[in-house]
């Protein structure tokens, strides 16, 4: 199956106002809100500490903005419903499936020319785009290669989440260990309420695995003298020959976190007390429920 990408360029910047308001006003009658809304547009935007007027689009990250898009997009949505296509869309970002590549390039075409001369917007062709559905990514996922395709994170997700992930775990950062499991808390476990919907599991854990393996990194740093390496591998179990033999040794921090001495000590119940929060465990929770 191909698939068309549809991509609107700055759409909240090129909305256009006189054509909004005529649509907003076939379903409001009053005219105190139809002037607000007016306002609302027209009200400009800030750049750089300097106000300026604005002529067209609606204000990004306004409250309004989501609601009036899907106004100015319902149209397109009415289109594609007319022409028998199966699509999805939101906000700004639209995908149409299709049969074929030809099929694609055609209603590709099509769409654009709808858009741009019903509409009045501007699609980004960069970024627009014919291609199969697991070469893809809308709205933060994809979908794998197989008869029956499963929904996973777009590779491009992933990227973030980890550049995420070593800034708050990076050994460069002076904090401590339970400051920053509380900020990888707070901010996987909101990542993981959206990513939820793949069906990877492999994926959470992996990340999981990883994200152990940079915590050990950042203590092995934070243990700093070899004597308190040592000593604190003797705590944790280690025997004192071995407590040594690691406690001095001169590998890196990113390959001393992978050795079998912090593996065994620093493990998933070591984690657990510091109350390190697990993707996969709470992935399977929130699909049981």
């Amino acid at each position: 199956m191909g698939l068309s990408y549809i991509a609107k360029e700055k759409f909240f910047d090129k909305v256009n106002h006189d054509r909004l308001m005529r649509k907003v006003a076939e379903k409001v009658e009053d005219k105190t809100v139809l002037l607000l809304i007016r306002r609302f547009l027209q009200a400009g935007v800030m750049i750089h500490g300097v106000v300026r007027d604005s002529e067209e689009g609606t204000p990004q990250g306004g409250p309004l903005s989501p609601l009036l898009s899907n106004i100015v997009l319902d149209e397109l949505d009415k289109e594609l419903e007319k022409r028998g296509h199966k699509f999805v869309r939101y906000a700004d970002d639209c995908n149409i499936y299709v049969r074929t590549r030809k099929a694609g390039e055609r209603v590709k075409a099509s769409v654009t020319n709808f858009i741009e001369e019903t509409l009045k917007l501007k699609v980004n062709q960069e970024k627009s785009a014919v291609d199969r559905p697991w070469k893809r990514k809308f709205l933060g996922f994809s979908f794998t290669f197989h008869v029956n395709p499963k929904v996973r994170i777009a590779p491009q997700s992933l990227k973030r989440v980890k550049q995420k992930i070593r800034a708050i775990t990076s050994r460069k950062s002076p904090m401590a260990i339970d400051d920053r499991i509380e900020e990888l808390n707070q901010y996987l476990m909101g990542w993981l309420g959206y990513f939820a919907l793949a069906d990877t599991p492999s994926v959470f854990k992996s990340l999981d695995m990883w994200i152990r393996r940079r915590l050990r990194m950042c203590l092995w740093k934070q243990w700093k003298l070899p004597r308190t390496k040592v000593k604190r591998l003797i705590a944790l179990g280690v025997p004192k020959a071995k407590a040594f033999e690691w406690g001095n040794s001169r590998k890196g921090y990113w390959r001393i976190s992978n050795s079998p001495v912090l593996d065994r000590t620093l493990n998933n119940r070591f984690f657990e007390s510091l109350q390190l929060k697990s993707l996969a465990e709470r992935y399977d929770s929130l699909r049981s429920t």
